[in-house]
């Protein structure tokens, strides 16, 4: 069954651009104008992807953002803010409200394509089936994409477990952040900045509470997760 990625933006020409495009590279598309559609239709759909305007007539992108990631169901799901934007505070936020991307208007819809696929082919990764325990409160499990703290599950979004999976896979060993940029987008990576690892570290800090002592900045040089 192909991969379902709903396209949320108020420009009808965009909306159907981007689906012609997905849906040459073999993915199914919703395109919606307004949040109130979109909203209506994840009631009792649930796209595997989401390509968000931040400036929509009835909703800002970042609400919807922070809506969906307070929501369990919907927390899992990869988002990639579209914006007209260009200031880094908008940038900076949208990956603060749990954004996994953000692609800048006007934008290469090649490039957009690639993006998705590029976040499609990190889910398709299968990690060894194992679960690994950080300081008898941390516990992640790799082959569920499953975090808990104390043994409450923690939600995160796909970037942030991919981060920490990372970071377990070496404990101790420090990863700078082009490695971690390497480690999320590969070749994808070139127009996402260093920044972007420093703010998901920062929401993925937030999320694990108690646990975040484990996510150890290593100044000047980038992250590691040590007991």
């Amino acid at each position: 069954m192909s991969r379902l990625v709903a396209i949320v933006d108020d420009e009808p020409d965009i909306v159907e651009l981007v689906s012609v495009h997905l849906k040459k590279a073999g993915y199914a598309t919703e395109g919606f104008l307004d949040a109130e559609s979109f909203l209506k239709f994840i009631e009792t759909n649930t796209p595997d992807l989401i390509l968000l305007d931040l400036m929509l007539p009835d909703m800002d992108g970042f609400d919807i953002c922070k809506y969906l990631r307070k929501k369990d169901e919907f927390a899992p799901i990869p988002i990639i803010m579209l914006t007209a934007r260009s200031e880094e505070i908008d940038r900076v936020l949208g990956l603060e409200l749990g954004a996994d991307d953000y692609v800048t208007k006007p934008f290469s819809v090649k490039e957009l394509v690639a993006r998705v696929k590029a976040v499609f082919r990190r889910q398709e990764r299968n990690p060894v089936s194992k679960k690994l325990i950080i300081g008898d409160t941390l516990s992640i499990d790799l082959s569920k994409y499953e975090v808990t703290v104390a043994g409450k599950k923690v939600e995160l979004t796909a970037t942030e477990f991919k981060i920490l999976q990372l970071l377990s896979s070496k404990k101790g060993w420090v990863f700078t952040r082009n490695q971690i940029l390497d480690h999320l987008w590969g070749h994808e990576k070139t127009a996402v900045l260093d920044l972007t690892v420093d703010v998901h570290i920062k929401n993925l800090r937030n999320k694990l509470g108690a646990a975040a002592k484990f996510v150890k900045n290593i100044r000047g040089v980038g992250y590691k997760l040590e007991e």
